[in-house]
């Protein structure tokens, strides 16, 4: 996977493109991700010990990593990743500018 925690992504199709959020989390085994903001569910919550509330919450939900791409700091536009190794290191490159990306 190329896109890491904490990078920020443009959602490319579905119900939420276009808009942008940050990665909150990666899973790698399933290829998909959270995005802050983006594919929102309602979920019903039961109380779990008393004086908890019980009630209906909104959660982020894992979309596939295929259907967001990578913002680059540089030049602001979604973009593919390219990989360059330099001292020895993996570094992750935009393929339209060629700015490194954290």
């Amino acid at each position: 996977m190329n896109i890491k925690k904490g990078d920020t992504v443009k959602i490319l199709s579905g119900n939420d493109k276009g808009k942008t959020g940050e990665v909150l989390e990666t899973i790698p085994k399933t290829g998909k991700i959270v995005v802050k903001g983006v594919n929102i569910r309602k979920k019903h919550v039961k109380p779990r010990k008393q004086g908890d509330e019980g009630g209906i919450i909104s959660v982020e939900c894992a979309i596939p990593n295929a259907k967001a791409n990578v913002v680059c700091p540089k030049c602001n536009k979604p973009t593919r990743i390219g990989h360059v190794i330099e001292n020895n290191e993996k570094v992750r490159v935009c393929k339209k500018c060629g700015a490194k990306i954290k």
